[in-house]
């Protein structure tokens, strides 16, 4: 397979290198001691946003550095994007800062492809605008979930609602301020081909319970 970087992703590749060492790499300088102090201690309640990001995140959408990771809107191969990936990985917030960070990105795929339309209405577009965050709950406490087949969180319709049933953990960017909404992978037809038993539900974070 030829892993030669396209045309378009040489000239990406040179615009993000720019932008990071005139932008990011500065404001991590000047904020070194705030970085470290942001550290919550595993308390994921004290998160805070680093003050100033919102307003790279604002330069980088203006440069066109925006969402490079998802194929429809940057309009590059998975092949074409990974070099991009790693460029940004050379920085500790560099993929924020280009709306590129996980979960949202792979949440933002979800919606994409799957959500309904009034869905993508109330949180892709949000999303895709860095105006929001988001979380992916499918890690559980007591099996190994890497193996998603694994997972006992339950999602079951009660009337005109979904209930959820279980417990979650290591669910990245659950205490940040700006997080509004999760999708929870959870046991919906435990009948169903072992691969075929789970459902995603969209889960607004200010949902009582």
């Amino acid at each position: 397979m030829d892993f030669q970087p396209s045309p378009k992703t040489e000239d990406y590749l040179k615009r993000i290198r720019s932008f990071r060492e005139e932008h990011i790499v500065p404001w991590e300088a000047e904020r070194t001691a705030e970085l470290y102090a942001s550290d919550t201690g595993g308390d994921w309640k004290r998160w805070k946003p680093i003050p100033g990001i919102e307003d790279l995140k604002a330069q980088a959408r203006s440069a066109g550095l925006w969402n490079l990771f998802l194929p429809e809107v940057g309009g590059l191969s998975n092949v074409e994007y990974a070099p991009l990936a790693e460029e940004m990985g050379k920085s500790r917030f560099a993929s924020e800062v280009f709306n590129c960070s996980a979960p949202d990105t792979g949440n933002m795929e979800v919606l994409f492809r799957y959500g309904s339309e009034a869905q993508k209405e109330e949180w892709l577009k949000p999303l895709l605008d860095g105006e929001v965050r988001s979380v992916f709950c499918m890690t559980e406490p007591g099996v190994s979930s890497s193996d998603a087949t694994n997972m006992r969180a339950t999602a079951t319709i009660e009337g005109d609602e979904v209930v959820l049933n279980g417990s979650k953990w290591w669910s990245s960017g659950v205490g940040d301020p700006r997080c509004k909404v999760a999708i929870f992978m959870g046991l919906t037809d435990p009948n169903a081909h072992r691969h075929s038993q789970h459902s995603m539900v969209l889960v607004p974070l200010n949902t009582p319970g």
